[in-house]
């Protein structure tokens, strides 16, 4: 019987090792559990990789995403930039979304973002006027006069014409939708679960890491 020798104990540990990082990479694939966008967006980060979030506050998959997106987001590297977008995929949608927006204008998003999902999924409230929006706004501190200036203000409006736009632009169907650099989408519809949705942003983000190195050389 042969002894293995150390060249080729190394060599056996290197094949494995690679036929594992092959097996992993090959877990996801094109049209399967992320699709390409058929127009790659332009991205608002500089050299960093861009990961946009999709999301309604009326979505209950929104909202049981949130824990394990905030997770995830808190251990992203400093070459990756995430953002989230309020999609607006129908009239009704288009309020929460200037809610967002004028959230963002008060740098109050901290201090709404969680309690506004918490009214609509845990205490059942209706959110149909822009009076119920500055109420819950009013509960966290931010005074309605602040909160109607902000939400009339040039920006906001913008931003949510913006949201109305990228229905289209990025093909979304659905949320939440996880955008990777502008050049592809994924969702746990297309993922099986939330929790393989976010591994597959982190393959994704790899890949244009790769390609970005590639790009320099």
């Amino acid at each position: 019987m042969e002894k293995p020798t150390v060249k080729k104990t190394f060599a056996l540990v290197f094949s494995l090792l690679l036929v594992g990082a092959t097996a992993v990479a090959g877990e996801f694939k094109e049209g399967v559990q992320y699709q390409a966008l058929a127009s790659p967006q332009p991205t608002d980060t500089d050299d960093r990789i861009e990961v946009i979030e999709f999301f309604w506050y009326g979505c209950p998959h929104c909202y049981r995403l949130e824990p394990e997106l905030e997770a995830w987001v808190k251990k992203l590297p400093d070459d990756v930039a995430f953002r989230r977008v309020p999609a607006v995929l129908g009239p009704a949608w288009e309020l929460l979304a200037r809610a967002y927006y004028t959230a963002e204008v008060l740098d109050a998003v901290d201090k709404v973002h969680q309690p506004l999902f918490g009214a609509i999924h845990k205490q059942r409230k209706r959110f149909r006027t822009v009076d119920d929006v500055a109420a819950l706004f009013a509960a966290q501190g931010v005074p309605e006069a602040e909160f109607r200036k902000a939400w009339k203000s040039f920006p906001v409006v913008m931003n949510t014409n913006r949201a109305r736009q990228a229905r289209e632009r990025y093909g979304l169907e659905g949320v939440p939708t996880l955008v990777v650099n502008g050049k592809y989408r994924t969702s746990a519809t297309l993922a099986g679960s939330n929790e393989t949705m976010l591994k597959v942003v982190d393959y994704l983000i790899d890949k244009e890491r790769v390609a970005g190195k590639k790009g320099k050389e």
